[in-house]
């Protein structure tokens, strides 16, 4: 069973996840949380699988919640619930540790499958929807810690980050272009290295931020 806490100061939106989520077989809500400090307060508490996070709210937003609890080694596989004006945050919450987005009008087959991957320790970075948000904010200083000019990949490095921004795992990755999970890792480890960055989610974004997929 896979915990999950909804993050959102609208009623409505809580009710309407939490319904949807019902449905689900395999995923429990254990918790709502009206605000950032609330959701910072429950975090340790319950412990949840999964964190639903909206960004835009008042007093404490989701970007803070974020800082907050990574800053606190609490931080659970978060997702961003949003909606495409909410662009600019989208890019700095999965930059402050967020798993990826989903729209707040999502299917509940979407809402379960990206719950399901981020518990699994996947990413639901969409490359469509980021190409749009870095698009959006071009001119804004990048802060990735990363260097300026990567060394290049390899081809087969390339197949694997592109793999990587469909959220494949390292076994589902080794499995579809046949060759051993710790191959795939060893590539991983490349990858990240030669991109300067921390993550598999920073990865995949600073690639398109330069446009190597």
């Amino acid at each position: 069973m896979i915990k999950v806490l909804l993050v959102d100061d609208q009623n409505l939106v809580r009710q309407g996840v939490q319904a949807l989520l019902e449905i689900a077989d395999d995923i429990e809500v254990i918790g709502e949380a009206k605000g950032g400090k609330e959701a910072v307060e429950m975090v340790p508490k319950l412990k949840p699988d999964v964190m639903l996070l909206d960004m835009r709210m008042p007093v404490m937003n989701g970007l803070d919640v974020l800082h907050e609890l990574s800053k606190s080694g609490q931080l659970p596989p978060t997702i961003i619930l949003t909606t495409f004006d909410d662009e600019e945050l989208i890019l700095a919450g999965v930059k402050a540790g967020a798993k990826g987005y989903l729209l707040k009008d999502v299917p509940l087959e979407e809402l379960v499958d990206g719950i399901k991957q981020v518990a699994e320790g996947k990413t639901i970075v969409r490359p469509q929807i980021t190409e749009r948000i870095l698009e959006s904010i071009e001119g804004l200083k990048n802060d990735f810690v990363s260097f300026e000019r990567p060394e290049p990949l390899t081809n087969r490095e390339t197949e694997i980050l592109r793999l990587m921004a469909g959220g494949y795992s390292n076994k589902e990755i080794a499995n579809s272009i046949f060759v051993a999970e710790g191959t795939v890792k060893n590539h991983v480890s490349n990858i990240l290295s030669k991109l300067g960055v921390r993550d598999r989610t920073r990865a995949v974004l600073k690639a398109l931020e330069l446009g190597l997929i």
